[in-house]
Protein backbone atom coordinates (compact mmCIF):
# COMPACT_ATOMS: atom_id res chain seq x y z
CA UNK A 1 0.00 0.00 0.00
CA UNK A 2 3.02 2.24 0.24
CA UNK A 3 3.76 4.62 -2.61
CA UNK A 4 5.31 2.94 -5.63
CA UNK A 5 6.99 4.85 -8.43
CA UNK A 6 5.92 3.45 -11.77
CA UNK A 7 9.45 3.58 -13.16
CA UNK A 8 10.31 0.92 -10.59
CA UNK A 9 7.27 -1.15 -11.51
CA UNK A 10 8.21 -0.88 -15.16
CA UNK A 11 11.75 -1.97 -14.40
CA UNK A 12 10.48 -5.07 -12.60
CA UNK A 13 8.40 -5.95 -15.63
CA UNK A 14 11.42 -5.91 -17.94
CA UNK A 15 13.58 -8.00 -15.60
CA UNK A 16 12.04 -11.04 -17.22
CA UNK A 17 13.58 -10.03 -20.53
CA UNK A 18 17.17 -9.81 -19.26
CA UNK A 19 19.62 -12.34 -20.70
CA UNK A 20 20.64 -15.44 -18.78
CA UNK A 21 21.91 -18.91 -19.51
CA UNK A 22 19.57 -21.86 -19.98
CA UNK A 23 19.34 -24.07 -16.92
CA UNK A 24 19.74 -27.80 -16.60
CA UNK A 25 17.06 -30.19 -17.72
CA UNK A 26 13.98 -30.02 -15.53
CA UNK A 27 11.00 -32.15 -14.91
CA UNK A 28 7.45 -31.46 -16.04
CA UNK A 29 4.81 -29.63 -14.07
CA UNK A 30 3.80 -31.15 -10.74
CA UNK A 31 0.15 -31.66 -11.59
CA UNK A 32 -0.94 -30.23 -8.22
CA UNK A 33 -4.66 -29.51 -8.01
CA UNK A 34 -6.00 -26.12 -8.98
CA UNK A 35 -6.27 -23.63 -6.12
CA UNK A 36 -9.55 -21.93 -5.42
CA UNK A 37 -8.15 -19.47 -2.91
CA UNK A 38 -5.04 -18.08 -1.31
CA UNK A 39 -5.09 -20.62 1.49
CA UNK A 40 -6.13 -23.77 -0.39
CA UNK A 41 -2.49 -24.84 -0.63
CA UNK A 42 -2.62 -25.82 3.03
CA UNK A 43 -6.16 -27.17 3.07
CA UNK A 44 -5.30 -29.62 0.28
CA UNK A 45 -2.25 -30.98 2.06
CA UNK A 46 0.45 -28.93 0.35
CA UNK A 47 1.77 -27.38 3.56
CA UNK A 48 5.42 -27.45 2.56
CA UNK A 49 4.96 -26.79 -1.15
CA UNK A 50 5.71 -23.17 -1.93
CA UNK A 51 3.88 -21.70 -4.88
CA UNK A 52 5.59 -20.02 -7.80
CA UNK A 53 4.31 -16.75 -9.18
CA UNK A 54 5.37 -14.37 -11.92
CA UNK A 55 4.33 -10.92 -13.15
CA UNK A 56 3.71 -10.49 -16.86
CA UNK A 57 5.20 -7.60 -18.77
CA UNK A 58 2.41 -5.06 -19.24
CA UNK A 59 4.16 -3.07 -21.98
CA UNK A 60 3.31 -5.73 -24.57
CA UNK A 61 0.06 -7.23 -25.79
CA UNK A 62 -2.26 -9.64 -23.99
CA UNK A 63 -2.13 -12.21 -26.80
CA UNK A 64 1.64 -12.54 -26.68
CA UNK A 65 1.65 -12.70 -22.88
CA UNK A 66 -1.13 -15.30 -22.82
CA UNK A 67 0.77 -17.66 -25.09
CA UNK A 68 3.79 -17.55 -22.78
CA UNK A 69 1.67 -17.86 -19.64
CA UNK A 70 0.07 -21.04 -21.01
CA UNK A 71 3.55 -22.54 -21.42
CA UNK A 72 4.52 -21.38 -17.93
CA UNK A 73 1.38 -22.98 -16.51
CA UNK A 74 2.42 -26.32 -18.01
CA UNK A 75 5.90 -25.80 -16.54
CA UNK A 76 4.50 -25.52 -13.03
CA UNK A 77 3.68 -21.86 -12.50
CA UNK A 78 0.97 -21.45 -9.85
CA UNK A 79 -0.08 -17.80 -10.01
CA UNK A 80 0.37 -14.99 -12.53
CA UNK A 81 0.20 -11.32 -11.62
CA UNK A 82 -1.05 -8.69 -14.05
CA UNK A 83 0.25 -5.22 -13.16
CA UNK A 84 -1.51 -1.93 -13.72
CA UNK A 85 0.47 1.30 -13.75
CA UNK A 86 -0.57 3.61 -16.58
CA UNK A 87 -0.68 0.92 -19.25
CA UNK A 88 -3.63 -1.14 -20.45
CA UNK A 89 -5.85 -1.88 -17.48
CA UNK A 90 -5.13 -5.09 -15.56
CA UNK A 91 -8.73 -6.30 -15.67
CA UNK A 92 -8.77 -6.79 -19.43
CA UNK A 93 -5.59 -8.84 -19.25
CA UNK A 94 -6.86 -10.94 -16.36
CA UNK A 95 -10.07 -11.73 -18.20
CA UNK A 96 -8.11 -12.71 -21.30
CA UNK A 97 -5.84 -14.97 -19.27
CA UNK A 98 -8.83 -16.57 -17.54
CA UNK A 99 -9.97 -17.86 -20.93
CA UNK A 100 -6.50 -19.09 -21.90
CA UNK A 101 -5.51 -20.93 -18.69
CA UNK A 102 -6.96 -23.76 -16.64
CA UNK A 103 -5.18 -24.11 -13.30
CA UNK A 104 -3.29 -20.87 -12.66
CA UNK A 105 -4.47 -18.44 -10.04
CA UNK A 106 -4.84 -14.96 -11.52
CA UNK A 107 -3.89 -11.95 -9.42
CA UNK A 108 -4.04 -8.22 -9.97
CA UNK A 109 -0.65 -6.86 -9.11
CA UNK A 110 -1.96 -4.40 -8.14
CA UNK A 111 -5.31 -2.66 -8.66
CA UNK A 112 -4.74 0.91 -7.54
CA UNK A 113 -6.71 1.88 -4.48
CA UNK A 114 -7.96 5.26 -5.72
CA UNK A 115 -8.89 4.58 -9.33
CA UNK A 116 -12.12 2.62 -8.77
CA UNK A 117 -14.90 3.03 -6.26
CA UNK A 118 -14.90 0.30 -3.59
CA UNK A 119 -18.13 -1.08 -5.05
CA UNK A 120 -16.71 -1.25 -8.57
CA UNK A 121 -13.61 -2.95 -7.18
CA UNK A 122 -15.86 -5.56 -5.57
CA UNK A 123 -17.91 -6.03 -8.74
CA UNK A 124 -14.77 -6.37 -10.83
CA UNK A 125 -13.27 -8.93 -8.47
CA UNK A 126 -16.49 -10.94 -8.44
CA UNK A 127 -16.63 -10.87 -12.23
CA UNK A 128 -13.01 -11.99 -12.60
CA UNK A 129 -13.57 -14.74 -10.05
CA UNK A 130 -16.58 -15.89 -12.08
CA UNK A 131 -14.86 -16.02 -15.48
CA UNK A 132 -11.85 -17.79 -13.93
CA UNK A 133 -13.95 -20.36 -12.02
CA UNK A 134 -12.77 -19.14 -8.64
CA UNK A 135 -9.09 -18.51 -9.44
CA UNK A 136 -8.85 -14.76 -8.84
CA UNK A 137 -6.83 -12.97 -6.13
CA UNK A 138 -7.62 -9.29 -5.53
CA UNK A 139 -4.24 -7.61 -5.24
CA UNK A 140 -4.56 -4.05 -3.94
CA UNK A 141 -2.11 -1.22 -3.38
CA UNK A 142 -1.94 2.54 -3.11
CA UNK A 143 0.50 3.11 -5.99
CA UNK A 144 1.86 6.65 -5.59
CA UNK A 145 0.93 10.27 -6.13
CA UNK A 146 2.91 10.38 -9.38
CA UNK A 147 0.30 8.12 -10.98
CA UNK A 148 -2.78 8.73 -8.85
CA UNK A 149 -2.65 12.52 -9.05
CA UNK A 150 -0.60 12.83 -12.22
CA UNK A 151 -2.47 10.38 -14.45
CA UNK A 152 -5.87 9.96 -12.79
CA UNK A 153 -6.30 13.42 -11.29
CA UNK A 154 -7.42 12.01 -7.94
CA UNK A 155 -6.10 13.15 -4.56
CA UNK A 156 -3.67 10.72 -2.92
CA UNK A 157 -4.65 10.58 0.74
CA UNK A 158 -5.20 8.26 3.73
CA UNK A 159 -4.06 4.97 2.12
CA UNK A 160 -4.37 2.95 5.33
CA UNK A 161 -7.86 4.13 6.24
CA UNK A 162 -9.12 3.85 2.68
CA UNK A 163 -7.71 0.33 2.30
CA UNK A 164 -9.48 -0.93 5.41
CA UNK A 165 -12.80 0.55 4.34
CA UNK A 166 -12.49 -0.65 0.75
CA UNK A 167 -11.84 -4.24 1.85
CA UNK A 168 -14.80 -4.12 4.27
CA UNK A 169 -17.08 -2.86 1.50
CA UNK A 170 -15.86 -5.51 -0.95
CA UNK A 171 -16.67 -8.30 1.47
CA UNK A 172 -20.16 -6.90 2.06
CA UNK A 173 -20.76 -6.85 -1.70
CA UNK A 174 -19.49 -10.43 -2.14
CA UNK A 175 -21.85 -11.58 0.64
CA UNK A 176 -24.67 -9.94 -1.31
CA UNK A 177 -25.69 -7.77 1.60
CA UNK A 178 -27.72 -4.63 0.96
CA UNK A 179 -24.87 -2.19 0.84
CA UNK A 180 -24.94 0.31 3.65
CA UNK A 181 -21.63 1.66 4.86
CA UNK A 182 -20.78 4.72 6.91
CA UNK A 183 -17.03 5.14 7.07
CA UNK A 184 -14.70 8.06 7.35
CA UNK A 185 -13.82 7.96 3.65
CA UNK A 186 -16.73 6.12 2.02
CA UNK A 187 -20.44 6.54 2.71
CA UNK A 188 -22.90 4.31 0.87
CA UNK A 189 -25.58 5.25 -0.05
CA UNK A 190 -24.32 8.78 -0.39
CA UNK A 191 -25.94 11.01 2.26
CA UNK A 192 -28.46 13.57 1.08
CA UNK A 193 -26.17 16.39 2.16
CA UNK A 194 -23.55 15.15 -0.30
CA UNK A 195 -25.80 14.26 -3.23
CA UNK A 196 -29.42 14.16 -4.35
CA UNK A 197 -30.62 12.01 -1.47
CA UNK A 198 -32.11 9.52 -3.94
CA UNK A 199 -29.61 6.73 -3.37
CA UNK A 200 -30.96 3.45 -1.97
CA UNK A 201 -29.14 0.44 -0.51
CA UNK A 202 -28.62 -2.19 -3.22
CA UNK A 203 -27.07 -5.63 -3.32
CA UNK A 204 -25.12 -7.34 -6.06
CA UNK A 205 -27.47 -8.88 -8.62
CA UNK A 206 -25.24 -11.85 -9.42
CA UNK A 207 -24.26 -14.66 -7.06
CA UNK A 208 -20.45 -14.65 -6.76
CA UNK A 209 -18.52 -17.89 -7.05
CA UNK A 210 -17.07 -17.14 -3.60
CA UNK A 211 -18.19 -14.71 -0.95
CA UNK A 212 -14.61 -14.47 0.30
CA UNK A 213 -12.29 -13.69 -2.61
CA UNK A 214 -8.67 -13.65 -1.38
CA UNK A 215 -7.29 -10.16 -0.80
CA UNK A 216 -3.57 -9.48 -1.17
CA UNK A 217 -2.14 -6.19 0.09
CA UNK A 218 1.18 -4.76 -1.07
CA UNK A 219 2.68 -3.14 2.03
CA UNK A 220 6.03 -2.06 3.46
CA UNK A 221 5.64 0.52 6.26
CA UNK A 222 4.88 -0.77 9.78
CA UNK A 223 1.26 0.42 9.92
CA UNK A 224 0.59 -0.86 6.40
CA UNK A 225 2.09 -4.27 7.19
CA UNK A 226 0.09 -4.47 10.41
CA UNK A 227 -3.10 -3.79 8.46
CA UNK A 228 -2.25 -6.47 5.88
CA UNK A 229 -1.62 -9.03 8.63
CA UNK A 230 -4.93 -8.10 10.24
CA UNK A 231 -7.40 -7.99 7.33
CA UNK A 232 -5.90 -9.65 4.23
CA UNK A 233 -5.40 -13.22 3.15
CA UNK A 234 -2.00 -12.28 1.73
CA UNK A 235 0.80 -9.75 2.17
CA UNK A 236 3.29 -8.73 -0.51
CA UNK A 237 6.45 -6.99 0.77
CA UNK A 238 9.37 -5.85 -1.35
CA UNK A 239 13.07 -6.75 -1.10
CA UNK A 240 12.32 -9.59 1.32
CA UNK A 241 15.47 -10.72 3.14
CA UNK A 242 14.58 -13.95 4.94
CA UNK A 243 17.15 -13.77 7.73
CA UNK A 244 16.10 -10.23 8.67
CA UNK A 245 12.35 -10.48 8.08
CA UNK A 246 11.36 -11.08 11.70
CA UNK A 247 13.61 -8.30 12.94
CA UNK A 248 12.23 -5.80 10.42
CA UNK A 249 8.56 -6.79 10.14
CA UNK A 250 7.93 -9.20 12.99
CA UNK A 251 6.44 -6.67 15.40
CA UNK A 252 4.02 -5.26 12.82
CA UNK A 253 3.00 -8.72 11.59
CA UNK A 254 2.43 -9.96 15.14
CA UNK A 255 0.34 -6.87 15.98
CA UNK A 256 -1.84 -7.43 12.93
CA UNK A 257 -2.22 -11.16 13.55
CA UNK A 258 -3.35 -10.46 17.13
CA UNK A 259 -6.46 -8.77 15.65
CA UNK A 260 -6.88 -11.17 12.73
CA UNK A 261 -10.14 -13.00 12.10
CA UNK A 262 -9.36 -16.76 12.29
CA UNK A 263 -11.65 -17.26 9.28
CA UNK A 264 -8.96 -15.64 7.13
CA UNK A 265 -6.60 -18.55 7.73
CA UNK A 266 -2.85 -18.20 7.98
CA UNK A 267 -1.26 -15.13 6.42
CA UNK A 268 0.18 -15.87 2.98
CA UNK A 269 3.46 -14.07 2.23
CA UNK A 270 4.42 -13.29 -1.36
CA UNK A 271 8.13 -12.53 -1.79
CA UNK A 272 9.44 -11.23 -5.11
CA UNK A 273 13.02 -12.31 -5.77
CA UNK A 274 14.80 -12.10 -9.09
CA UNK A 275 15.62 -15.58 -10.41
CA UNK A 276 18.62 -16.97 -12.30
CA UNK A 277 20.04 -20.47 -11.87
CA UNK A 278 23.45 -21.53 -13.16
CA UNK A 279 27.17 -21.68 -12.52
CA UNK A 280 27.90 -18.44 -14.35
CA UNK A 281 24.93 -16.17 -13.58
CA UNK A 282 26.80 -13.88 -11.18
CA UNK A 283 26.93 -11.03 -13.75
CA UNK A 284 23.13 -10.90 -13.67
CA UNK A 285 23.28 -9.29 -10.24
CA UNK A 286 23.95 -6.07 -12.15
CA UNK A 287 20.49 -6.15 -13.75
CA UNK A 288 18.78 -5.98 -10.35
CA UNK A 289 20.79 -3.04 -9.03
CA UNK A 290 19.01 -0.21 -10.91
CA UNK A 291 15.67 -1.08 -9.29
CA UNK A 292 17.21 -1.31 -5.81
CA UNK A 293 19.00 2.00 -6.34
CA UNK A 294 15.78 3.67 -7.49
CA UNK A 295 13.87 2.58 -4.40
CA UNK A 296 16.61 3.29 -1.86
CA UNK A 297 17.70 6.51 -3.50
CA UNK A 298 14.73 8.04 -5.20
CA UNK A 299 11.52 6.96 -3.49
CA UNK A 300 10.11 9.58 -1.17
CA UNK A 301 11.74 12.47 0.61
CA UNK A 302 15.25 12.15 1.98
CA UNK A 303 13.93 12.22 5.52
CA UNK A 304 11.12 9.71 4.88
CA UNK A 305 12.01 6.85 2.61
CA UNK A 306 10.82 3.42 3.78
CA UNK A 307 13.14 1.64 1.35
CA UNK A 308 16.21 3.50 2.61
CA UNK A 309 15.15 2.63 6.16
CA UNK A 310 14.67 -0.99 5.13
CA UNK A 311 18.17 -1.26 3.66
CA UNK A 312 19.56 0.34 6.81
CA UNK A 313 17.80 -2.20 9.01
CA UNK A 314 19.20 -4.92 6.80
CA UNK A 315 22.69 -3.71 7.76
CA UNK A 316 23.49 -1.59 4.71
CA UNK A 317 23.13 1.86 6.29
CA UNK A 318 26.28 3.55 4.93
CA UNK A 319 25.65 2.22 1.44
CA UNK A 320 22.00 3.33 1.60
CA UNK A 321 23.07 6.83 2.61
CA UNK A 322 25.50 7.04 -0.30
CA UNK A 323 22.99 5.64 -2.81
CA UNK A 324 20.42 8.21 -1.71
CA UNK A 325 22.94 11.07 -1.83
CA UNK A 326 23.98 10.22 -5.38
CA UNK A 327 20.48 9.50 -6.63
CA UNK A 328 19.01 12.74 -5.34
CA UNK A 329 21.94 14.59 -6.91
CA UNK A 330 20.96 13.17 -10.29
CA UNK A 331 23.89 10.74 -10.43
CA UNK A 332 21.81 7.62 -10.97
CA UNK A 333 24.49 5.53 -12.65
CA UNK A 334 26.89 6.20 -9.81
CA UNK A 335 24.17 5.29 -7.30
CA UNK A 336 23.63 1.96 -9.07
CA UNK A 337 27.34 1.15 -8.78
CA UNK A 338 27.18 1.61 -5.00
CA UNK A 339 24.50 -1.07 -4.53
CA UNK A 340 26.32 -3.96 -2.83
CA UNK A 341 26.44 -7.32 -4.59
CA UNK A 342 25.59 -9.00 -1.29
CA UNK A 343 22.38 -7.01 -0.87
CA UNK A 344 21.23 -8.22 -4.29
CA UNK A 345 22.13 -11.80 -3.34
CA UNK A 346 20.27 -11.44 -0.05
CA UNK A 347 16.95 -10.58 -1.69
CA UNK A 348 17.28 -12.67 -4.87
CA UNK A 349 17.57 -16.24 -6.09
CA UNK A 350 20.65 -15.85 -8.27
CA UNK A 351 23.40 -18.46 -8.32
CA UNK A 352 24.19 -22.15 -8.79
CA UNK A 353 21.44 -24.68 -8.22
CA UNK A 354 22.70 -25.67 -4.79
CA UNK A 355 22.86 -22.07 -3.63
CA UNK A 356 19.36 -21.33 -4.92
CA UNK A 357 18.07 -24.39 -3.05
CA UNK A 358 19.56 -22.99 0.16
CA UNK A 359 17.98 -19.59 -0.42
CA UNK A 360 14.58 -21.12 -1.18
CA UNK A 361 14.81 -23.00 2.11
CA UNK A 362 15.59 -19.71 3.88
CA UNK A 363 12.55 -18.03 2.30
CA UNK A 364 10.37 -20.96 3.37
CA UNK A 365 11.73 -20.85 6.92
CA UNK A 366 10.90 -17.14 7.08
CA UNK A 367 7.25 -17.88 6.29
CA UNK A 368 7.14 -17.17 2.56
CA UNK A 369 4.40 -19.16 0.84
CA UNK A 370 4.72 -17.84 -2.72
CA UNK A 371 7.86 -16.91 -4.63
CA UNK A 372 6.68 -14.30 -7.12
CA UNK A 373 9.86 -14.43 -9.16
CA UNK A 374 11.29 -12.19 -11.86
CA UNK A 375 13.17 -14.57 -14.19
CA UNK A 376 16.32 -13.06 -15.63
CA UNK A 377 16.04 -14.64 -19.04
CA UNK A 378 16.31 -13.54 -22.65
CA UNK A 379 13.53 -15.60 -24.20
CA UNK A 380 10.20 -17.15 -23.32
CA UNK A 381 11.76 -20.61 -23.61
CA UNK A 382 14.45 -19.65 -21.11
CA UNK A 383 11.84 -18.36 -18.69
CA UNK A 384 9.91 -21.62 -18.97
CA UNK A 385 13.09 -23.57 -18.21
CA UNK A 386 13.76 -21.45 -15.14
CA UNK A 387 10.26 -22.08 -13.81
CA UNK A 388 10.70 -25.81 -14.47
CA UNK A 389 13.96 -25.75 -12.50
CA UNK A 390 12.45 -23.82 -9.63
CA UNK A 391 9.50 -26.24 -9.54
CA UNK A 392 11.93 -29.09 -8.77
CA UNK A 393 13.25 -27.11 -5.80
CA UNK A 394 10.16 -25.78 -4.09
Amino acid sequence: MDGCDTEAVAFRSVLSRRPTLPGAAARAATGAPACAGATCRRSRGYVDLMRIGLSINYSGGFKEAAAEVADLERAGLDVVFVPEAYSFDAVSGLGYLAAKTERLQLASGILQLYTRTPTLTAMTAAGLDYVSDGRYILGLGASGPQVIEGFHGVAYDAPIGRTRELVEICRKVWRREKLEYQGKYYRIPLPEAEGTGLGKPLKLINHPVRERIPVLLAALGPKNVELAAEIAEGWQPIFFLPEKAKQVWGEAVDAGKAKRDPALGELEIYAGPALAIGEDVEPLLEFVKPMIALYIGGMGAKSKNFYHALATRYGYGPEADRIQELYLAGKKDEAVRVVPDQLVRDVSLIGPLGYVKERVAAFREAGVTTLNVAPLAATAADRVRLIEQLRTIV
